[in-house]
């Protein structure tokens, strides 16, 4: 034996070893069609079991056909029958995820588009809370951690997709509606940023001004939220001109300059009341040389009059 040809069943040896504990790669057997054959025999036991309305015994058998036996010929199937009747019994995420070694160990399959289809829908219904989990008899809906590892594995299976698009800005819709606003932000951002030319990356960007501006109004960092609000409304008019929220991200604009400006006024107001005069009149002057709200505008006019100016 020469040294290549040791070499080489050195390495072969060492994938032997490091692949035979994952269920889900196929058996290295000498004899593949006995494999195969194996397969088949647990096949058949599932689907008597199947027909005999024995659901718990046939998802046994179709799990252990599919994960054992993956390119047996009704591996395909067997996994399929396995994510259905979980469906069925109510197991909601344990169907997820069979769906999801479907699209990950069959992409040639005829029944790929409907499998993932079939998780769009699952996903889908569970952002919209109309999904229900049974424990001990209390109904609740999927947590948002869940749902949002559904949307993310739709992404997975279909990236760059109009479904990787959607479930990208639901993520973001779901974290919006729970006020993660951070959270939110990311989603919206990172979908922007992935699929800029997708039909939902400009209500994400529009989106994001939203949050900051709300989370302005709220006293969360507000100038800071104000500045990233501005920036956000400007970046969405820039690279989607001509959508139909456009007039609404300029009110939004103005919004802003109002809030911003109110925000000088008080600070001015402030520095004032604490005998910080100069300081004062510095906010002032900023306020009248910007104009925008005649209110407010006046407001510090007059007050610098007061104060000799």
């Amino acid at each position: 034996m020469n040294w290549r040809t040791a070499l080489w069943l050195t390495g072969f040896s060492f994938l032997v070893v490091s692949c035979g504990n994952d269920a889900d790669t196929p058996i290295l057997a000498g004899d593949t069609r006995a494999a195969a054959a194996k397969g088949e025999e647990i096949y058949q036991k599932a689907k008597q079991a199947d027909d005999a309305g024995n659901r718990r015994r046939a998802i046994k058998f179709y799990d252990k056909t599919a994960t054992e036996y993956p390119f047996a010929k009704s591996g395909a199937m067997a996994r399929y029958r396995h994510a259905q009747l979980l469906e069925e019994k109510g197991d909601i995420l344990g169907a997820f995820k069979a769906y999801g070694k479907f699209l990950e160990r069959y992409p040639g399959s005829d029944m790929y588009t409907s499998v993932l289809n079939r998780q769009v829908n699952m996903a889908q219904s569970a952002a919209e809370g109309q999904i229900k989990t049974n424990f001990l008899g209390i109904k609740s809906k999927l947590s948002l951690e869940k749902t949002v590892e559904m949307l993310d594995q739709l992404r997975k299976h279909a990236p760059r997709s109009r479904i990787a698009s959607k479930a990208h800005f639901t993520k973001g819709q779901l974290y919006e509606s729970k006020r993660k606003g951070k959270e939110a932000i990311a989603a919206y951002r990172e979908l922007v940023r992935e699929q800029p030319d997708s039909p939902e990356a400009p209500d994400a960007l529009f989106r994001v001004g939203v949050i900051l501006m709300d989370e302005a109004k709220r006293g969360n960092q507000n100038q800071a939220n104000l500045d990233l609000a501005r920036e956000a409304f400007n970046d969405y008019l820039i690279q989607y001109p001509g959508h139909s929220r456009n007039a609404e991200a300029r009110r939004h604009l103005q919004g802003v300059a109002g809030q911003d400006l109110q925000r000088s006024y008080d600070i001015a107001e402030f520095y004032l009341k604490t005998g910080k005069t100069e300081s004062a009149k510095v906010y002032y002057r900023d306020i009248v040389k910007r104009g925008g709200d005649d209110k407010i505008r006046s407001a510090a006019q007059a007050r610098l009059k007061e104060l000799g100016e």
